[in-house]
C-alpha cells in the first residue's frame, strides 16, 4: 500500500479507538548514542509506529575516494536524516574510475586529515541522532599496501600438463610457474611464486602409490621426468603470496590482501586501525555501533605457512602424498573450473580423495577461525564495540560461524528477474535474497539474537534502472528469508557540484538526482516498521533442516557462498521456501548444532529454539557423534525424516573404516516409527506440493494453513508475550492472490492488519472464525496480519476494485515533460503510449504529467479510479484534491468522494528511472559502465493505462 492507501479504506468506528498492544521488552542489543534507553517501555505498536533509529535501514556510505569535505559530509548526514535513514556505516573506498575528482582533496585511510574527517562526522552523527558503524580497512577482503610479504594472503595454486610415455621431458622451472596463473578478478601488481609440489601420476590413477614424487627437483632451474610408457599427467603446485589486491581500496589501505590465516598479521592489522583511531576518538565502541568486515571474496586463499604442520597435527595423519590430487584448479573467485584435466581416480581413490578433500576444507575453517575470526571478535571486545560480519566465502561456516557475530549479516541482490516466478530445482531464478541468508538468519536464532543485518538491495545489473517496486520487492524477499535489518547498498557520497550522475561506486543509485528520490522516504519508513517488529519478536520456527554439506565439501570443496557454484541436492535450496510457502517455519541446522543438542518431551532444543521436525537431505556422510544425537532424538520420540537415502559412512579420512562403521549401525538401529525416509521431490514436480505432501502425510501442522499455497506466496511468524504476527508476501510483481488463511494463534485473539506504510492499524474482517481470514495479495503486496487481545479500532474495509469499470478515460491527453536534465515542453497525445516505443520519449527521464478532462452523468456508481498498466510511480489529483501516489502494484485510487457529476480534471504526475536517459548517453562513462557495458535494455516507462473508472 502506497503512503495514502489508508484514504482507499473505508472506516467504520467501533467503540473506542484500539488499546495499546503487548508491552515489548527492552532492547539490549544497542544503546542511544545520546544515552537514552534503545527502545522505550511501550507497546509494540508504539515501537511500530515510531521505529528508533536501530530499526530504520542504515546507508553503506561510500567516502568516493576519502575526497571529502565537512560542508558535504553535513548536507548529505542531513539529506539521509530526512530520508528516515536511522545510521551509516562508513565506508572508504576507491574513487570511481568513471567520476571527475573536482579537485577535492584526497585523504589516506587513517592519516590525521582522515581521522579529522571522521571525528568530525561522528559528532556530527551523533548530534542528528544518527548511529555510526566503520568498515575495518577498505574495500574488500581488507589489506595494505603497508603489509609485509609474510603478512599477504596465499593460495597453493595447481597446474597440470599432459606427457605421453615412453621419453625423458625436461622442463624449466619458470615455465611451471608462468603455467600457473589463476584468473584472479583483483590481481595484485607484485606476488611471489614457488614451485611447492611436483608429481607424476597415470592418466588413470588407481592408487597413490603409483605417483611418482618430484619433489627433489623443485630447486632446480631445468626439471627432468622420465616418464614411462602410457598416458601421465604432471602435477604441479606454486605457492602464490600476494596474489591479490584488495576490490577498489582507497588510498592507504589499497594493495595486497591480508593473509586471514596469519593470526599475527590479522591482529597487527586490526591494531593498526584502533591504534590510530582511539586516540582521536577514545574508545571506539563509545561511538560506534558496531566495526564491519565486508566480503570474504579471497579468491581461493587456502595455504599459510604451517599448513602442512596443522593439518598433520589436526588430522592425524600427512596431506602431503594427497595434496595436489585434492586441489582444483581455481576461476575468478577461486571458482572451481569445470573443464577437463588432470588424472582419472578409479573409485576407491576417489573415495579417498573425497575424504581427504573433506580434512583439508575442515582444517581451513579451523584455522581461519582461529586465526582471523577469533581475533577480530576479541578485538572488537577490546575497543568495547560490537562484531559485524558478512558471511562470505569458501572458510567462514555459513551458519555457525554466524552463530559467534555480535550482528551477523547476509546480502540481498536486486536483479532484473525479481518479480518473476520462482523456479524449481534453481536457487537463483525469481530470487533476491541470496542461498546464505537462511544459513545465516538460523545461526542468529539459534544464538538468541534478533538482529539479523542484510547488505540489501545490492544492485549491479539494473543501476539507474531500479525502480521501487523491484527495490521493495528485493527488500520483502530478505525479510521472508529471516532479515531484521537493512543496510542499503549503497549511499555514494557525491557532492553537488559533480557532473551528473555525480560520484557512483556501486549501487542502486540511492541520489537525490534520481527522479523517484522524493518517493523514498515511503518505502524507507516501511522498511523500518516491519523491522521494529522483527527485531523486537521470536521468529517461529517448528522444522529443523540438515543440508548435506560434509558430502558437498567432500565432492566438490566448500562452495563461495553466498553464492555457492554447487548446490548439493539440487534442490537443497528450495526446501526452506516451500517449508515457509505451505505456512510452517524452518531453521538450518548443523551437525555440531545436533551433538550439542537437547531432546525433551520429543522436541530437538537448541539454545532459545525448539523443533518438532528435523529433515536431513539425502546425506550420505554424517559425522558419528551427529548419529548419536540423531539417535537420541528418535529416542524421545522425535520425527526424523530422511529425504531421499539414509546416511551410512563419515566424513574425512583417519581411522574411516571404523568411523563409517559405527555411523551404519547407529543409523540401522534407529528407524522407527518416528523415523523414516520420505522420497526426494522430482524435476517433474513442484517443490512446493512435494512438501504439502511431507505435512500431510506426518500431521505437520503449519502456522498458517492456506486453502491453495502458492510458489509465489510466502511468510514469516513472529510471535510476542501477548500477541502474533504474520508477515505475508506476494513475490509476483504481475500477479494477485485471494486465499483462505487459518491461523494457529488462542482463539480468544483479534487479527489486525497494521499497516507499514503508514503506521495505522486496523481490524481484519474475519471468515468465519476469528482466526480464518480471507487474504488478498496484489502485485508485490504484502500484509502484516496481528493477532492480539485487542477488539476495537478501525476497520479494514477496501474498496472492491475487482468490479467492471463504467467509464474510460480516453485521449487526447495533455503531456508536460518536466527532463532532468532542466527542459521542459508539452506535447499531445493522441494514445497512451510506452515511452520506449516513442522515439521522442524513449529518453525521458524525470516526471511526466498527464492532463485530461472527462464527464460523469453518473457518480452513484464510481468509487475508484485504475490507472491500468503502470511503469513508474504515479500520483493523482482529481479537481484539484491530491489523491496520493502509488511506487508499486496497483495504482488504483479512492475517488468517491472526489468524483463529481459533470466536468471532472484529472492529473496524473509519472516519475520515471533514470536508466533511458543514461541509455543516451553515450559520452556519459556512467552510461558505458552500467547502462551499455552491462547491456542493459531499455524499459517500459509512462502510464500505459487503461484508465478506468468503476
Amino acid at each position: 500500500m502506497s503512503l495514502n492507501r489508508r484514504k482507499f479504506i473505508q472506516l467504520s468506528s467501533v467503540s473506542i479507538a484500539g488499546l495499546p498492544l503487548t508491552r515489548i521488552t527492552k532492547n539490549a542489543a544497542w544503546y542511544n548514542l545520546n544515552g537514552d534507553k534503545a527502545l522505550p517501555a511501550d507497546d509494540l505498536y508504539t515501537a511500530f509506529k515510531d521505529p528508533i533509529n536501530t530499526s530504520k535501514p542504515f546507508v553503506r556510505w561510500w567516502w568516493n575516494g576519502n575526497r571529502i569535505v565537512k560542508e558535504e559530509l553535513l548536507r548529505e548526514l542531513d539529506m539521509l536524516k530526512g530520508l528516515g535513514i536511522g545510521g551509516v556505516e562508513i565506508n572508504s573506498i576507491r574513487f570511481p574510475e568513471t567520476a571527475d575528482p573536482l579537485n577535492y582533496k584526497e585523504y589516506e585511510w587513517l592519516s590525521d586529515g582522515w581521522l579529522d574527517m571522521l571525528d568530525f562526522t561522528l559528532k556530527a552523527a551523533k548530534e542528528r541522532g544518527m548511529i555510526c558503524d566503520i568498515i575495518v580497512g577498505s574495500g574488500w577482503p581488507f589489506g595494505g599496501e603497508f603489509l609485509t610479504k609474510d603478512e599477504q594472503t596465499q593460495i597453493m595454486a595447481l597446474g597440470t600438463k599432459d606427457i605421453s610415455g615412453p621419453q625423458t621431458l625436461q622442463i624449466s622451472r619458470e615455465e611451471l610457474l608462468k603455467i600457473v596463473d589463476p584468473p584472479i578478478s583483483s590481481k595484485s601488481t607484485k606476488n611471489f611464486k614457488e614451485l611447492s609440489v611436483l608429481r607424476l601420476a597415470p592418466t588413470n590413477l588407481e592408487s597413490i602409490d603409483k605417483v611418482i614424487n618430484l619433489d627433489t627437483q623443485i630447486g632446480q632451474d631445468m626439471i627432468t621426468v622420465n616418464v614411462p610408457e602410457g598416458n601421465h599427467v604432471l602435477y604441479f603446485l606454486v605457492k602464490i603470496t600476494g596474489f591479490m589486491a584488495v576490490m577498489f581500496g582507497a588510498p592507504g589501505a589499497s594493495g595486497p590482501v591480508l593473509n586471514h590465516y596469519n593470526k599475527d598479521a590479522v591482529q597487527k592489522y586490526l591494531n593498526k586501525m584502533s591504534d590510530a583511531i582511539t586516540p582521536k576518538i577514545g574508545l571506539m565502541g563509545n561511538k560506534f555501533r558496531s566495526v564491519f568486515t565486508d566480503s570474504l571474496e579471497l579468491e581461493g586463499a587456502n595455504w599459510c605457512d604451517d599448513m602442512l604442520e596443522q593439518f598433520e597435527k589436526r588430522r592425524k595423519y600427512p596431506l602431503n602424498a594427497y595434496l595436489p590430487f585434492i586441489l582444483f584448479k581455481t576461476g575468478r573467485l577461486g571458482r572451481a573450473l569445470d573443464e577437463k584435466y588432470g588424472a582419472i581416480p578409479g573409485d576407491q581413490l576417489r573415495d579417498t580423495l573425497d575424504r581427504v578433500r573433506y580434512d583439508f576444507e575442515i582444517t581451513k575453517m579451523e584455522l581461519f577461525q582461529e586465526r582471523f575470526l577469533d581475533t577480530f571478535l576479541n578485538w572488537c571486545k577490546t575497543n568495547g564495540v560490537k562484531s559485524r560480519v558478512q558471511a562470505y566465502g569458501r572458510e567462514y561456516h555459513p551458519s555457525d560461524s554466524s552463530m559467534q557475530i555480535d550482528i551477523p549479516e547476509c546480502e540481498t541482490w536486486l536483479r532484473t528477474h525479481i518479480g518473476q516466478e520462482l523456479k524449481d530445482f534453481d536457487y537463483k531464478q525469481g530470487r533476491a535474497y541470496s542461498e546464505v541468508n537462511k544459513f545465516v538468519s538460523s545461526g542468529a536464532r539459534l544464538a538468541g539474537k534478533k538482529v539479523v543485518s542484510c547488505e540489501e538491495i545490492t544492485n549491479t545489473e539494473v543501476v539507474f534502472n531500479a525502480t521501487l517496486e523491484k527495490i521493495k520487492q528485493t527488500g520483502d524477499q530478505s525479510n521472508l528469508s529471516g532479515v531484521t535489518h537493512s543496510i542499503l547498498h549503497g549511499f555514494n557520497y557525491s557532492p553537488a557540484d559533480a557532473p551528473f550522475p555525480g560520484w557512483i561506486r556501486y549501487g542502486t543509485f540511492f541520489n537525490e538526482r534520481n527522479p523517484w528520490w522524493p518517493y523514498l522516504k515511503q518505502w524507507v519508513g516501511y522498511k523500518g516498521r516491519l523491522s521494529a517488529v522483527f527485531q523486537n519478536g521470536t521468529l517461529v520456527s517448528d522444522v529443523a533442516v540438515m543440508h548435506p554439506l560434509p558430502d558437498l565439501w567432500s565432492k566438490y570443496a566448500a562452495q563461495w557462498d553466498p553464492f555457492p557454484e554447487r548446490a548439493l541436492p539440487e534442490y537443497v535450496h528450495n526446501i526452506w521456501e516451500a517449508i515457509h510457502q505451505n505456512g510452517s517455519g524452518c531453521d538450518y541446522v548443523s551437525e555440531s548444532i545436533l551433538q550439542k543438542a537437547t531432546f525433551p518431551k520429543g522436541k530437538l532444543a537448541y539454545g532459545p529454539r525448539q523443533y518438532k521436525v528435523l529433515l536431513i537431505v539425502e546425506a550420505e556422510t554424517i559425522h558419528p557423534d551427529t548419529a548419536q544425537a540423531i539417535k537420541r532424538f528418535a529416542d524421545a520420540g522425535g520425527q526424523i525424516i530422511f529425504i531421499g537415502k539414509y546416511p551410512y559412512k563419515a566424513p574425512g579420512y583417519n581411522n574411516h573404516v571404523v568411523l563409517d562403521k559405527q555411523v551404519n549401525d547407529i543409523i540401522k538401529g534407529i528407524k522407527s516409527k518416528n523415523v523414516v525416509m520420505h522420497p526426494a521431490p522430482t524435476p517433474s514436480g513442484k517443490i512446493i506440493d512435494w512438501y504439502k505432501s511431507i505435512q500431510e502425510r506426518f500431521g505437520i501442522k503449519p502456522y498458517m494453513k492456506t486453502d491453495n499455497p502458492q510458489a509465489s506466496v510466502s511468510q514469516v511468524y513472529y510471535k510476542f508475550d501477548n500477541a502474533d504476527a504474520f508477515f505475508i508476501s506476494n513475490y509476483s510483481n504481475n500477479k494477485r492472490f485471494e486465499f483462505n488463511a487459518e491461523f494457529d494463534v488462542a482463539p480468544n485473539k483479534t487479527a489486525w492488519l497494521w499497516d507499514a506504510e503508514t503506521g495505522e492499524r486496523y481490524l481484519y474482517p474475519t471468515a468465519g472464525k476469528k482466526n480464518r481470514l480471507k487474504i488478498t495479495l496484489g502485485p508485490a503486496e504484502t500484509k502484516l496480519i496481528v493477532f492480539d487481545h485487542n477488539s476495537h479500532g478501525k476497520v479494514y474495509s477496501p474498496v472492491d476494485f475487482s468490479k467492471k469499470a463504467v467509464l474510460t478515460v480516453t485521449s487526447p491527453w495533455s503531456l508536460t515533460l518536466n527532463h532532468v536534465n532542466g527542459s521542459k515542453q508539452t506535447q499531445k497525445l493522441d494514445r497512451l503510449v510506452d515511452f520506449k516505443e516513442d522515439i521522442n520519449l524513449v529518453a525521458f527521464a524525470g516526471n511526466a504529467v498527464y492532463e485530461n478532462s472527462f464527464e460523469v452523468n453518473n457518480v452513484g456508481g464510481i468509487s475508484y479510479l485504475n490507472l491500468g498498466k503502470v511503469e513508474g510511480v504515479s500520483e493523482v489529483t482529481l479537481n484539484g484534491k491530491n489523491l496520493g501516489n502509488h511506487w508499486y502494484g496497483d495504482h488504483v485510487y479512492p475517488v468517491k468522494d472526489v468524483i463529481k457529476q459533470g466536468n471532472n480534471i484529472l492529473v496524473i504526475k509519472l516519475t520515471t528511472t533514470l536508466g533511458n536517459y543514461m541509455y543516451s548517453l553515450k559520452d556519459n562513462k556512467d552510461s558505458m559502465k552500467w547502462i551499455r557495458g552491462k547491456k542493459q535494455p531499455l524499459y517500459s516507462m509512462g502510464i500505459l493505462g487503461p484508465v478506468e473508472l468503476g
